[in-house]
């Protein structure tokens, strides 16, 4: 299930995803990027020990990929795509 909108807000860091059941769904920057799907970082939490991550860390740019989200951070990861269902479970 694809999201009807996306936002992003640097001021409040965070991303806002408008799903069709009417949730309204806010993600923390910093805790996207600490929940990373990519294989380095899903390798990283596997054995304990999440990726360090600042705070003050901000999605820049948002990269639609038909299932999901390529999303670019400030500390310039960008390795990850965040599958549609993935967003969906998370919770900030």
């Amino acid at each position: 299930m694809n999201p009807l909108s996306v936002g992003n807000s640097q001021r409040e860091h965070r991303l806002r995803l408008s799903w069709p059941d009417g949730r309204e769904q806010l993600l923390d920057h910093a805790e996207l990027r600490r929940q990373c799907p990519c294989s380095q970082c899903r390798a990283l939490r596997l054995r304990g020990s999440p990726p360090m991550v600042d705070p003050r860390v901000r999605v820049i740019e948002l990269n639609a990929q038909g299932y999901g989200l390529q999303l670019v951070f400030s500390d310039g990861h960008q390795r990850g795509i965040y599958p549609w269902q993935y967003l969906a479970q998370l919770s900030s």
